[in-house]
């Protein structure tokens, strides 16, 4: 028990040096970025699902929509609101979001993922 000082004082120097991390980067979060859309995305108003859908599951969907294509030969998709679309990246999706660098890399880069769509499909080519 001679010890108790240097035993609390190691305990708290631990404590500070745990959390700095988090206290350091507090409120400095970069924001995410904006959504840049195409003017046809902007008259079109939903995008195959809603908005908060579609930022989560965007993926999912697409991944989903390559199997049934490829495996099933299935190329139509029927939203939740009855619509139905034709199952392609570069021909349904890539039509309203065309600008590649300003809608998908920035969210892309700003999660910190690496999608490998663009090791198949073709990337579009954007103007200016």
């Amino acid at each position: 028990m001679y010890d108790k000082g240097k035993i609390l004082g190691g305990l708290l120097i631990g404590i500070v040096l745990l959390l700095f991390p988090v206290y350091y980067n507090a409120g400095r979060a970069a924001k995410a970025p904006e959504r840049v859309l195409t003017e046809k995305a902007k008259a079109a108003k939903q995008c195959v699902e809603d908005l908060a859908y579609m930022k989560a599951q965007h993926m999912k969907i697409l991944d989903e929509w390559r199997q049934e294509v490829v495996r099933q030969d299935t190329r139509y998709y029927k939203s939740s609101d009855g619509k139905t679309y034709f199952k392609s990246l570069q021909l349904t999706c890539m039509e309203c979001h065309s600008n590649k660098t300003k809608f998908c890399d920035q969210c892309h880069n700003y999660m910190g993922v690496a999608p490998y769509c663009w090791d198949c499909h073709i990337a579009p080519k954007e103007n200016g």
